[in-house]
């Protein structure tokens, strides 16, 4: 079977991940999904792929995309959503800490990446997006681990978009200005936090003529937000949003 539109989401379970996932829904594509939980609620409203796993693990990575296939028959874009690293003063954390940060914030997108390219290499198209933090380009002392790694993160997508968007293929890595891990709660205006903006930490390639969409996110609750670039060439946006982006 196969169908127009086709997304996975990790960290679909809740928060970020899981908002992701009903935007994408509601916009007509079909999900395939990854959390620790599975995701029930993505497939209970949406029909999705579930699949219990962590990010942490190459195994889980490949089962949600052998699922994917499996089910639709293509990829077309990826959300790397995922939980957060241990957190501690700059020189008492462990090397177990660092490793354990290392699978789960750069190794994850990287194996990821390896498993969709030759899918999108075949289709002619795809896209990444890498759910980062603000730390990743101002780094925090409260978060030593994550601002370290992701600034990394932001390093390789860099380098991923550099090298395939000459063949279609997109990579975004938004940094949502906030704590992360804190949810942002509702305002009247809608908007982020005072001063909030989402920044790309490194401009990257895309495919020539096509051009990048600014969205903003909320999950039903407003809990969580996020203003990215979305993946999909052919929405205009997902979700109406004053929310400010800055291009670094």
């Amino acid at each position: 079977m196969t169908v127009e539109r086709v997304a996975i989401v990790t960290g679909a379970g809740r928060g970020i991940g899981a908002a992701v996932a009903d935007e994408l829904a509601g916009r007509g594509y079909r999900l395939a999904v990854l959390s620790p939980s599975g995701a029930p609620g993505a497939v209970r409203a949406h029909g999705a792929v579930g699949i219990a796993g962590s990010v942490t693990n190459p195994a889980d990575l490949a089962a949600v995309v052998d699922a994917a296939l499996g089910r639709f028959g293509r990829i077309d874009a990826v959300v790397n959503s995922t939980g957060h690293p241990a957190r501690g003063r700059l020189l008492e954390l462990t090397d177990a800490d660092w490793l354990a940060g290392l699978n789960l914030l750069l190794l994850n997108v990287v194996r990821m990446a390896r498993l969709v390219t030759p899918v999108f290499l075949n289709q002619g198209r795809g896209s990444i997006v890498n759910v980062s933090t603000f730390s990743a380009f101002e780094p925090s002392a409260a978060f030593p681990v994550s601002s370290t790694l992701r600034a990394a993160l932001g390093s390789f997508a860099k380098l991923y978009a550099d090298e395939y968007a000459p063949h279609g293929i997109r990579d975004r890595t938004p940094d949502p200005d906030g704590p992360s891990g804190h949810a942002w709660r509702d305002r009247p205006d809608g908007g982020l936090p005072r001063g909030g903006r989402c920044r790309l930490h490194h401009r990257s390639k895309r495919p020539r003529g096509r051009r990048p969409h600014p969205v903003g996110l909320n999950t039903p609750s407003g809990s969580s937000a996020l203003t990215m670039y979305w993946p999909a060439s052919t929405i205009s946006e997902i979700f109406k949003s004053t929310h400010r982006l800055a291009r670094t």
